[in-house]
């Protein structure tokens, strides 16, 4: 498959799971839980398959920054899924790209990195979007702030996620994956068995269905779609082609759940995600316009 086809793939399956989670009647930590172990098992027999083994030499190196990325990213889920039980798909899902915006704000201090002008501009206009998103303009505010305040808490640990990740260097993406998808389900496990009742749950063959979709679909494929692609291409393909993902779970929750899309959610999405790709975007200068891209 093509680079750019991959990585469309993989945004439009990312794009969807808010949309899967949804129908999954089953508790927020329950679907992080079997989501991750799903996840990390599919992995595990694509290795296998592919007659691969993991670099343990690599892993057991970086393995404390593996634990902390995988827990943080399970922890990050358990509160993207919430979010999106109390404000809704599309309003979490704008909270919740306001992780590159928190990066943005970190790295001068984090790695040195200079804070431009043009980045600062975007990361206050990203932020400033969050008032027409959340409603505190308008009516709806007072009933979904649980919700937003639980995908802002998602894009705080989404952007440690990130930040950590860039000091795993010397472990590969395939390896990276399974393990901190395996420590994001499994840390979920003491959470689950002290906060559920696993005795009283029911799933049906649907829900089971839907569970396993995340978990493989969702999680191990995507996934999987996502490293193969974005190494390969530039790096401003890859930024334009991640707002597939917002964009594509948006409208889907405006089709498929009924969620309303009014004028200020749609005003506020354009701030946010707008914002987050001109900050990313290096524009080329005419000094540099021939130059071929790496």
């Amino acid at each position: 498959m093509n680079n750019k086809l991959k990585l469309i793939a993989s945004m439009l399956i990312f794009g969807t799971v808010g949309i899967f989670v949804s129908y999954i009647p089953l508790p927020s930590s329950v679907i992080t839980m079997s989501r991750g172990v799903i996840g990390a098992l599919f992995l595990l027999l694509l290795a296998l398959l592919r007659h691969r083994k993991p670099d343990t030499a690599a892993i057991r190196k970086k393995l404390p920054l593996l634990l902390a990325t995988g827990a943080a990213l399970g922890l990050n889920w358990l509160l993207l899924f919430e979010a999106y039980r109390y404000a809704g798909v599309a309003t979490a899902t704008m909270c919740y790209y306001l992780a590159p915006v928190f990066v943005i704000l970190t790295s001068p201090l984090l790695f040195g990195e200079r804070l431009t002008a043009k980045k600062l501009c975007c990361a206050v206009v990203a932020l400033l979007g969050m008032l027409p998103v959340s409603g505190v303009l308008g009516e709806g505010f007072a009933g979904s702030l649980r919700g937003i305040m639980l995908g802002v808490g998602a894009a705080c640990l989404y952007a440690c996620v990130i930040i950590l990740n860039k000091k795993l260097d010397g472990v590969s993406d395939a390896d990276r994956s399974l393990v901190q998808l395996a420590v994001a389900g499994i840390v979920m496990i003491p959470y689950v068995l002290l906060t559920q009742d696993l005795g009283s749950v029911e799933l049906a063959g649907s829900g089971i269905l839907l569970l396993l979709t995340v978990g493989i679909v969702h999680t191990g494929l995507a996934y999987t779609l996502y490293f193969a692609s974005v190494k390969a291409l530039p790096a401003q393909t890859g930024a334009i082609f991640s707002y597939i993902d917002p964009i594509t779970a948006i409208l889907l929750s405006a089709l498929l759940l009924r969620e309303p899309l009014g004028v200020q959610s749609v005003i506020g999405a354009v701030m946010i995600l707008g914002a987050t790709l001109v900050s990313e975007i290096q524009f080329r200068t005419k000094s540099t316009k021939n130059v071929q891209k790496h």
